[in-house]
């Protein structure tokens, strides 16, 4: 009995250890590291240049659906012994076991003047932030971009390829970790874009959004809360015919659940399709501000992403031609560097992580980035998270009263887990609790700070 009381002593020490009693949020106002990313905001403002003039646009895509069933993996050629999925914890790393939907990562590259940004959309659950730190290093080396001019984003699919992540919660979700993943994706990531910016031409811009309320619910709080229904896209033709469209929506790319085992782009992947098969031209999806944001679906499966993606394209595309374009705009780009608050991984309404325990468990760094993108009238947030819907409402209202549009997406070449409104982090769900890695803090925090973007890019 000594022996067993001295292992459950052991235990219950170690357990106070690693965990502590909930404690209270510290406001945004009061947080030591709102300093640093004020004076990064600041600094940023200072540095800024917009270009106004000519536009000139390219594009590229590169593929990104693995070649399976080697005898070794080659991250190179993107040839693998076998990959897992990612998406969906329940299905436990276990490996695709096919292809349903080829998967891409695209590129919209515009220069105005001696200013250029380069949009990169990919078929893919997250940019992880090391395939972000290579792309970007690569970037710079050749053809000498800044981070502010590189904009990552993901469809969000979950039925991409897993194996990029090391760590429990990264391969709880993405499977067991296969380094050449990774080379895989930093070479097509950088390939693409150093090709859609060495194709650049004269061309003219366009902007539209709509609300598609029949495809988008709450999926957090149901019709107590809030959705942004909006459809946001830029269409982009140049004087050689050719035309690229740039489209984002809400609604998380889970339409196919655990089940499915094929890759595949879900809805975002169909939209595109049908796009491309009507154009002639290049479609990009990037995923909008999708925490707390579910597809709404008549039909499960493979039958609601077609009908999803289909309706959304065709309503893009009856639209696209009363789009007007222009040839003279600005463009400006900013990044800030965003220093994070403590990790606040609450186990239950009690119990917390220690902070020092938590970064063990979450793959995350000392800082991430904020980022915003100027194109004419229009300006493109994007932010390392599952960035709330309802916070991008607040935000486009912000834009609204100062004379512009704005749109938000998320997986900017980073992730941190949830960002959703402070009064809904009581909650006992997957997003308030489970993946919700710092609390309101961070909510206040990022919203501060995406506003001041606004504030700095605006006319």
């Amino acid at each position: 009995m000594k022996v067993v009381g001295a292992g459950i002593g052991a235990l219950l020490g170690a357990l106070l250890f690693i965990v502590a009693p909930v404690e209270a949020p510290v406001p945004w106002t009061a947080e030591p590291v709102r300093a640093s990313v004020q004076q990064s905001l600041k600094t940023r403002q200072q540095e800024l240049r917009i270009a106004t003039g000519r536009l000139q646009a390219g594009w590229a895509r590169r593929r990104l659906t693995p070649i399976l069933g080697t005898p070794l993996d080659d991250g190179a050629s993107g040839r693998f012994r076998a990959l897992p999925l990612a998406g969906f914890g329940a299905r436990q790393g276990k490996p695709a076991r096919g292809v349903r939907q080829e998967l891409w990562t695209k590129a919209l590259a515009m220069q105005v003047g001696e200013q250029r940004v380069v949009l990169i959309a990919s078929d893919l659950l997250i940019v992880p932030r090391e395939v972000a730190e290579g792309v970007v290093s690569n970037l710079t080396v050749r053809p000498g971009l800044r981070r502010d001019q590189v904009y990552f984003t993901a469809t969000h699919t979950h039925g991409s390829l897993g194996g990029w992540g090391e760590g429990l919660v990264a391969e709880q979700f993405g499977g067991t970790f296969v380094p050449e993943v990774r080379t895989w994706m930093v070479g097509q990531l950088t390939d693409v874009a150093r090709e859609a910016l060495g194709s650049v031409g004269p061309a003219a811009v366009g902007f539209d959004a709509f609300a598609a309320p029949e495809g988008i619910r709450n999926r957090l709080v149901g019709e107590s809360g809030s959705v942004d229904p909006g459809f946001a896209y830029l269409r982009v033709r140049r004087e050689d015919g050719q035309e690229a469209l740039w489209g984002s929506y809400g609604a998380h790319a889970t339409v196919l659940g655990s089940g499915e085992m094929q890759f595949h782009g879900d809805y975002p992947g169909v939209w595109q399709e049908v796009v491309e098969a009507e154009t002639g031209g290049m479609a990009l999806f990037a995923a909008g501000a999708v925490g707390s944001h579910g597809p709404r679906t008549t039909q499960p499966g493979w039958e609601g992403a077609q009908a999803l993606g289909r309706s959304l394209a065709r309503q893009v595309l009856d639209r696209r031609t009363g789009c007007a374009l222009q040839s003279q705009v600005a463009l400006g780009s900013v990044a800030v560097s965003f220093r994070l608050p403590p990790l606040r991984v609450r186990l239950d309404e009690h119990i917390q992580l220690r902070p020092w325990a938590a970064r063990r468990v979450l793959p995350v760094a000392d800082e991430t980035t904020l980022q915003g993108i100027r194109i004419g009238s229009w300006i493109w947030l994007s932010t390392p998270c599952d960035f709330s819907g309802e916070l991008a409402l607040e935000l486009k209202t912000q834009a609204r009263t100062r004379g512009v549009h704005c749109a938000v997406t998320s997986f900017n070449g980073d992730y941190v887990g949830y960002v959703i409104p402070t009064r809904y982090q009581s909650l006992n769900s997957y997003e308030s609790r489970t993946m919700c890695f710092y609390g309101p803090t961070l909510t206040e925090g990022f919203m501060e700070t995406l506003g001041g973007i606004l504030e700095v890019l605006q006319p």
